[in-house]
């Protein structure tokens, strides 16, 4: 445009100052016309220079506007802080937007709210505050026979009425006595009786004769025993409750005393207020443990477990700790498949359980905060142990539950890896990994 508009000057201003070329030279008519095409050749091009112009002003000042408000993201980028449920634990430190905060309680509560809380874009939380509430072992009346019920961590005791025992009042005290015929006697007499032999096993009976009748009564925890009416014998309780019909007298270990008996319990528990259920030490929480500060202490049923996570080592991908128990994969260069295709995040959780645990029972959940795909699947991954005792199945359309399907004898440590994968028209998006990692008691109580 500007060389047609240039040619057209020159050659206007040569006619003008040589008027020998005029033979050569367009008519004014001519000229004319072309001056007016170069003119609006050049109200063409200052149109669009202005045009340029302003659509450039504009990009100006959406990046300016870009620019202030990632500064502002920058400065206040993260979600307000999350504080420790009472009776429970906080897991996960990052309050960034993305990030997920895990809650736990200290056993013998239960948690009301979340579990976990996603910061969201937004930078507010998701989900509700969690709260762990006590768990009323005493809200459904265990107790018999006018026991009165006394609610402890995780568990019960019953304070019996008189004349009976056993973890739920439900066992008589029994009444040991005997009569004896004295033909002699005619009159009403008190007396305690010597005994034959003495010795912390054996007391003497308290005899009273009226009218010729004598009745012998022993100690509580005694009874007359053998062909000698006048002893007193102690009863093994231990033994004479060991298979009764209301169960075991002590749920652990009974040892027989004179007059009486002892429960006891295994290493790693307390016998609680009824002196025969026995109850786990917390040594985490007690401290009464020795895990250095690159592990944590995990609460066991009679124990506790020093425990480590470490991200996994994944060819093509790396992965970052966001939280005590949880990795995620740091992102993938453009051409790398491979770490496209690796999980995006893996997760860390321990239970501690009794042995023998009833079956099928449902162990842990799965579930999907934010999906993005049309589908999600769960799948259990591991080897055969995992398979033998594990299963995993679907509650709902975001949950997948890790199933427990055969009871387990312990002392044992199982396994087991729940995969969840979003798919979007049957092409992955991602892949999420969970590891459960299962503690299992030696004892059943």
């Amino acid at each position: 445009m500007f060389a047609s508009a240039e040619n057209v000057l020159i050659l206007l201003c040569l006619c003008s100052l040589h008027p020998t070329f005029g033979q050569d030279c367009p008519s004014r008519q001519e000229l004319q016309g072309s001056l007016k095409q170069v003119q609006k050749l050049l109200s063409a091009h200052e149109t669009t220079c202005l045009q340029s112009l302003r659509n450039l002003k504009k990009k100006i000042n959406v990046l300016h506007s870009s620019a202030g408000k990632q500064t502002t993201k920058t400065i206040n980028s993260t979600c307000p802080k999350l504080d420790t449920p009472s009776n429970g634990r906080k897991l996960g430190k990052s309050h960034s937007a993305g990030h997920e905060v895990h809650f736990l309680c200290d056993p013998g509560f239960e948690l009301v709210g979340s579990e976990s809380r996603v910061c969201q874009d937004s930078l507010t939380w998701s989900g509700q505050s969690p709260v762990c509430r006590d768990i009323n072992e005493c809200a459904s009346s265990p107790c018999l026979n006018g026991g009165a019920c006394v609610d402890e961590v995780n568990q019960f005791s019953c304070v019996c009425a008189k004349g009976w025992a056993g973890a739920t009042c439900q066992s008589p005290v029994p009444t040991f006595f005997i009569t004896m015929t004295n033909i002699s006697a005619t009159t009403a007499a008190a007396t305690t009786l010597p005994a034959a032999t003495t010795g912390p096993f054996v007391r003497p009976s308290r005899c009273s004769t009226v009218q010729g009748t004598t009745h012998c009564t022993c100690e509580p925890g005694y009874t007359i025993s053998g062909r000698d009416s006048y002893t007193c014998t102690d009863i093994d309780e231990c033994e004479l409750f060991h298979n009764g019909q209301a169960g075991r007298l002590c749920l652990h270990a009974c040892a027989n005393t004179p007059g009486g008996y002892r429960c006891s319990c295994p290493a790693g528990y307390n016998v609680t207020r009824d002196g025969r259920s026995c109850k786990d030490i917390d040594e985490c929480a007690t401290r009464q443990n020795n895990c250095t500060k690159d592990h944590m202490c995990i609460n066991t049923y009679g124990g506790f477990q020093c425990v480590r996570v470490d991200c996994p080592k994944i060819p093509h991908a790396t992965y970052v700790k966001t939280s005590p128990m949880r990795c995620e994969r740091n992102p993938c260069p453009v051409d790398n498949k491979a770490c496209s295709q690796a999980p995006n995040s893996f997760s860390y959780h321990y239970l501690a359980v009794v042995s023998n645990l009833s079956a099928p029972r449902v162990m842990f959940r799965v579930s999907a905060l934010r999906p993005i795909g049309d589908t999600l699947r769960f799948s259990l991954l591991g080897g055969r142990q995992a398979r033998r005792h594990f299963t995993v199945q679907r509650s709902d359309r975001l949950t997948g539950q890790l199933m427990l399907v055969s009871p387990v004898q312990g002392p044992a440590t199982l396994e087991a890896e729940v995969e969840m994968s979003e798919l979007e028209r049957r092409v992955q998006l991602g892949r999420y990994i969970t590891k459960v990692t299962m503690f299992v008691s030696p004892y059943e109580f």
